[in-house]
């Protein structure tokens, strides 16, 4: 089980280093020199986090990537959500229908404050203390 997929970590990496620049526009070529990440792979991570408001894009000559808010707002765990959705150690079904014994069921209760505790966590992590 990977609790941060590779997209996600890669996302990670880039916003820190976006956001560790002040407010200078980042450029695309720059991000990939400094973390030797594919240019393509790069680029469509980028976009999707431009789409969801987590970066903003600049566009044209001198163009590239900016962090919209400051890094102390952003945390890991709203970046993971962007590229893994919400986290979930245990979906509670059973034959893709939720568990008959699921009111009842011990581990359930167990992983669920496991769950909130792993979310909370990752909430607590800002990129601002990442880049410190």
């Amino acid at each position: 089980m990977k609790l941060v997929t590779r997209d996600a970590d890669y996302a990670i990496r880039a916003v820190c280093y976006i956001a560790a620049q002040k407010k200078k526009i980042v450029p695309v070529k720059e991000l990939v020199k400094c973390m030797g990440i594919p240019h393509s792979f790069l680029r469509k991570l980028l976009q999707k986090l431009n789409k969801e408001g987590m970066l903003k894009s600049h566009k044209g000559k001198g163009g590239g990537f900016t962090l919209p808010v400051a890094p102390k707002s952003m945390t890991v765990g709203d970046l993971l959500e962007v590229f893994q959705g919400r986290i979930r150690l245990n979906e509670h079904t059973f034959r893709k229908k939720p568990c008959p014994n699921i009111k009842y069921c011990k581990l359930k209760k167990r992983l669920d404050v496991i769950e909130q505790r792993t979310i909370a966590e990752l909430k607590s992590i800002t990129i601002g203390s990442l880049i410190k």
